[in-house]
C-alpha cells in the first residue's frame, strides 16, 4: 500500500484560500467512486491560524505506479484544476506502508 500525502499553500486572502480549499476538498472526496485504483482519500483544511498551509490530502493506492494512474485520471485532473494557478507552494511525499 502507498500513501500519497500532499500539502498546499494557496495564494490570495484568507477568505479566497478557504473558498478554493473547500471547493477542492469537495471535489477530491468524490474521487474514490470515480478512480478505480484509489482506495481512499482524506482531505483536511487547516484550522490553525498560526500555520501557513491551507489543505492536506492523503490518498491511498496499492502501488507507486498507481499514484501515476490516479494523478493522470481525468477526474483528478479536473479536481486539481480548481486550485490551478492559485498554488503558492506544494509539497508531496509518497511512501509504502
Amino acid at each position: 500500500m502507498v500513501k500519497h500525502i500532499v500539502t498546499f499553500k494557496l495564494k490570495g486572502t484568507a477568505e479566497e484560500r478557504l473558498a478554493l480549499a473547500t471547493k477542492f476538498r469537495d471535489a477530491l472526496v468524490e474521487l474514490p467512486s470515480k478512480i478505480e485504483v484509489l482506495q481512499s482519500i482524506e482531505v483536511g483544511l487547516n484550522q490553525n491560524p498560526n500555520e501557513t498551509y491551507d489543505v492536506v490530502l492523503t490518498a491511498v493506492v496499492a502501488t507507486l505506479d498507481e499514484v501515476n494512474i490516479y494523478a493522470k485520471h481525468p477526474a483528478h485532473v479536473a479536481a486539481a484544476g480548481i486550485i490551478g494557478g492559485h498554488v503558492d507552494v506544494r509539497a508531496c511525499v509518497d511512501y509504502e506502508c
